[in-house]
């Protein structure tokens, strides 16, 4: 979809499992409960389309099956993986990475929201290992994985990734449910030569508030109930 008018590190998934899922998810008839799981169930695709390219496998020493057989173990590359949701609605994305990836890594969370009358974004909360690699004594990840479900004006993606390049991030990959056009050309020009986007759908228009048109509304109320507030 689109995928012709975008950079060549933009990737838009044409998984029909996917691009019907995100169909039932742009509906304001879906419940919470439906917005959670579908939100899951995109992500898990999308994540899998995802790390199939940025990783590789090795081969590890020898291991025994319950029969007693020796085989060969594998293990995914690259180890030293991060998760970065975006606060709040990326939470969502989280428990559908995690599932994929054969270890467990860590998880840092971001919270930026976007200024509603400049649209540009805001940093409240960094929960980086403090915050720049020169004062940190846990190595910055080789591949920081950015779960974000919207990418609108793409201002705070971008901020995300700039946060994570001053980290000390080697690779960055983005994952998304939709994007507007413009915000994900404006995230990937933010660091083309390390950064990866995916995403389930992109949708051509915003309207003056900043929201994707057609769009799937707010996911963070629709997933924590808050619409409205």
């Amino acid at each position: 979809m689109f995928s012709t008018q975008l950079p060549p590190n933009v990737h838009v998934s044409t998984h029909p499992c996917l691009v019907a899922k995100l169909s039932q998810l742009r509906s304001k008839t879906t419940s919470a409960r439906d917005v959670k799981t579908l939100i899951h169930d995109i992500s898990l695709l999308l994540g899998s389309e995802a790390l199939a390219k940025a990783m590789t496998t090795t081969p590890g020493p020898k291991g025994e099956t319950p029969l007693g057989f020796t085989y060969e173990t594998i293990t995914a590359a690259p180890g030293n993986i991060s998760l970065i949701p975006i606060l709040r609605s990326g939470l969502g994305m989280v428990e559908a990475i995690q599932t994929i990836l054969p270890q467990p890594v860590p998880v840092h969370h971001l919270g930026l929201f976007r200024d509603p009358i400049a649209l540009a974004p805001v940093e409240y909360y960094n929960n980086l290992p403090n915050h720049l690699a020169s004062a940190s004594n846990e190595t910055p990840s080789d591949l920081a994985i950015i779960l974000d479900p919207i990418i609108a004006t793409g201002g705070t993606c971008a901020a995300a990734i700039q946060t994570l390049i001053e980290w000390g991030a080697r690779r960055v990959i983005v994952l998304s449910v939709l994007g507007a056009a413009e915000g994900v050309k404006k995230v990937a020009q933010e660091w083309p030569e390390g950064t990866e986007i995916w995403l389930a759908g992109v949708d051509q228009e915003l309207t003056d508030k900043g929201m994707l048109k057609p769009g799937l509304g707010d996911v963070g109320d629709r997933l924590f109930l808050t619409i409205g507030k």
